[in-house]
């Protein structure tokens, strides 16, 4: 399983594995993938600086890349205390009420829930300045083209730059702007996705685009990541498939319960996690939102501001019921917990089982 994308980035394997957690992305690169560590998490750049330096030094010298969320809409700016103004106080109303419907216990005194600012342009650029400080080989957007003058200065300094697209109209523009690698992300994707379907998406980009192409949205086997090659794509981007990995740190017991027990049709994709478009486990949680007496989501980031706290609470409660996780309809596949190294080592065996059973027919 190789294409040019490998030898350009100095990877092993074309499989780009995104991930919020470090340790998640250590494994990946040492697998012979590329590790792309999500920085949306990271309200401090002094954070950022340590996770990166820890990549550092246990990714034994491969290559790993980071996601940087940019809007191509800029958000409301302004300080955590200053955007919180801003929210109603029906919504917050509303959030105490459902949490106290669900049994989920309150926070212990003086602890309270910070609101994730990495949706703002202001942070994302933070991440950027962080980043070109560390030797990655790449910088992803997870919410499209970043701004031109990010793309010019990532240039620069040797990193190319790679942007999510749901569309093929939206692939085009990026192209345009500079972005050297598309991620067609289809609606099966966890986490933001668009309307169109991994399968009829993944050809439409790669007939639109000059660039290579990663197929994202559903993938978990040897088998879809041929199916992605197939129709074109340069490599495979997988996020879900990671969360029940035995590295995975950032969960707890009872959010990997969930997922293990999830099967595919047990997914919503709603607006309720960041203001935007996003597929996260079906629970007790997405469904009071769902409800009629539910308020409309808050424009990012203020949705994100809004339930912070909440899902502070949710994850601490320990209660598989009310999980609050974006993830994609392949957690259907995510049946038990392995280590990153194994996940790789089977996707990579099915793939060219794959790969000689479709030559055989061919013959």
């Amino acid at each position: 399983m190789r294409t040019s994308l490998c030898d350009e980035l100095g990877i092993e394997h074309p499989v780009f594995g995104f991930t919020p957690s470090e340790h998640v992305a250590a494994a990946i690169s040492r697998a012979g993938g590329l590790g792309v560590l999500g920085c949306v998490r990271f309200n401090d750049a002094e954070d950022l600086d340590r996770a990166l330096t820890w990549m550092d030094e246990n990714t034994d010298g491969k290559p790993y890349g980071v996601d940087i969320v940019m809007p191509a809409k800029v958000p409301t700016e302004g300080t955590q205390i200053d955007l919180a103004g801003l929210i109603p106080q029906s919504h917050k109303d509303f959030v105490q009420q459902t949490l106290l419907k669900l049994g989920v216990p309150p926070l212990p005194d003086g602890e309270g829930g910070e609101g994730v600012l990495g949706w703002l342009h202001s942070v994302a650029r933070s991440h950027v300045d962080v980043a070109l400080e560390h030797p990655i080989r790449l910088i992803a957007n997870a919410l499209g083209s970043p701004p031109t003058d990010v793309i010019e200065r990532v240039h620069a300094a040797g990193v190319p730059v790679a942007a999510l697209a749901g569309k093929a109209e939206h692939a085009r523009r990026h192209v345009a702007n500079g972005v050297d690698i598309v991620v067609a992300q289809g609606y099966e994707a966890g986490g933001h996705t668009g309307e169109v379907a991994t399968m009829v998406l993944v050809p439409e980009i790669v007939d639109a685009v000059d660039v290579p192409v990663l197929a994202a949205g559903g993938i978990g086997s040897g088998r879809q990541a041929a199916a992605a090659m197939a129709l074109g794509a340069s490599g495979v981007w997988m996020g879900s498939y990671w969360l029940t990995t035995a590295e995975y740190e950032l969960g707890n017991s009872s959010t990997q319960e969930a997922l293990l027990a999830a099967g595919s049709s047990d997914t919503v994709r709603t607006r309720i996690y960041t203001g935007k478009p996003a597929r996260l486990l079906k629970t007790r949680w997405t469904e009071a939102w769902a409800s009629a007496e539910a308020p409309e989501p808050l424009p990012m980031p203020l949705q994100n501001l809004l339930v912070s706290e909440a899902h502070l609470r949710i994850a601490r409660s320990d209660d598989p019921s009310v999980v609050s996780m974006p993830v994609g309809q392949v957690v259907g596949r995510m049946n038990e917990v392995r280590p990153v190294a194994e996940v790789m080592t089977d996707l990579l065996a099915e793939f060219d089982q794959t790969v000689k059973r479709l030559t055989d027919l061919n013959r």
